[in-house]
């Protein structure tokens, strides 16, 4: 199924600006991006999509009952795929409200609204209607040494983070269940690329790196993470609005398990190549151990076998060169970063409050 049109709430964000980019780009789909452009949005991220005439934006809540309704039955979806979320568990331990407003109390005004939609809708517009909820690995909980995530991995979230989208997601699968809404759900492992909001550790090390300051990783430095590239992630995601059948979850992830000391040094070892420290010195000198964060699950890994089978779905950017080339747009494009660092608090230390 070929979507024509499709909503994307949180198409400001880091994942949402890139599968709008990919729909305007590699599609013949007019895309309405839907977002409340909070601080971790970037509207520059969309400035290449801007004068498609297939391009709409609504800025917006999902939390607003009216506004989300006239906008749905104004541009009348083919899909609404959710992206919009708060999504930083640091901030999440430090004020967990915004969690709860947005990832729950959003998603079941969008649930309610597209149902009201789709409804309306007839025959094979009806048939070809999908809820796109995605969703993160961290619903899952914590893994031991062994073992990776499915699609029947009990549901089991550590934070508050986690445990507001685990809700999001049970509310998309009984309206599933309940009402019959086509729906989809979708897990990740952590994402990464260009227009990533400098919190996050990826363009934090970079940014850091730069000005010269220490390089913080958490506690011993050996939490596992699995990384995907978000274009591979964009790629399984409309795969799966696309092909894939209502009611069913897929997980993607990008086979790339690392310690977060040794994504740390590959982040260095790219620097060392391409933005050299003045005195000579490699970055990885500036790497520090820092206090861990509460509940810091241990390892997460992910079986993306499924997605596999059903979808024709493979990641294809591989961790060594995704990463350096992270790096490089990163230092490509200072002009972005560099307004984000002037207007706002984006890379304090967070996380530490435990309640």
């Amino acid at each position: 199924m070929a979507a024509s049109r499709i909503l994307v709430a949180g198409g400001a964000g880091f994942i949402g600006s890139a599968l709008t980019r990919e729909m305007i780009a590699n599609s013949d789909a007019r895309v309405l991006v839907f977002d409340s452009l909070t601080y971790a949005t970037s509207p520059a991220a969309l400035d290449g999509v801007r004068a498609d005439p297939r391009f709409t934006f609504v800025q917006g809540d999902i939390s607003d009952v009216a506004l989300v309704r006239s906008t749905i039955e104004d541009f009348a979806p083919d899909v609404i795929i959710n992206l919009a979320a708060e999504s930083h568990v640091d901030r999440s331990i430090d004020g967990p409200g915004p969690f709860v407003d947005s990832n729950v109390v959003g998603v079941f005004v969008l649930l309610q609204a597209a149902l009201d939609h789709w409804r309306g809708l007839r025959g094979e517009a009806a048939e070809a209607f999908r809820f796109h909820q995605v969703s993160t690995d961290e619903v899952f909980g914590s893994l031991g040494p062994a073992g990776a995530f499915d699609e029947t991995t009990r549901y089991d979230p550590r934070s508050p983070y986690s445990a507001t989208k685990a809700a999001a997601d049970h509310l998309v699968r009984a309206w599933g269940h309940t009402y019959g809404l086509p729906v989809l759900v979708t897990n990740c492992s952590n994402n990464y690329g260009p227009f990533q909001f400098p919190e996050k550790l990826i363009p934090l090390m970079v940014l850091r790196a730069l000005a010269g300051q220490s390089l913080p990783v958490y506690g011993d430095g050996l939490h596992v993470r699995d990384w995907l590239h978000v274009d591979d992630h964009v790629r399984g995601m409309r795969a799966a609005f696309e092909r894939g059948r209502p009611g069913e979850t897929w997980v993607f992830g990008g086979g790339a398990e690392r310690t977060n000391i040794d994504l740390v040094r590959t982040i260095c070892a790219a620097l060392d190549d391409l933005a050299p420290r003045p005195d000579g010195q490699a970055h990885a000198g500036a790497i520090a151990f820092v206090e861990d964060r509460p509940g810091h699950d241990r390892r997460y890994a992910v079986d993306p076998s499924k997605a596999r089978a059903d979808l024709g779905w493979e990641p294809q950017v591989g961790f060594e060169q995704g990463v350096r080339d992270t790096v490089a747009w990163y230092l490509e494009h200072s002009d972005w970063w560099g307004a984000i660092l002037a207007d706002r608090d984006a890379v304090a230390r967070r996380g530490l409050a435990g309640g």
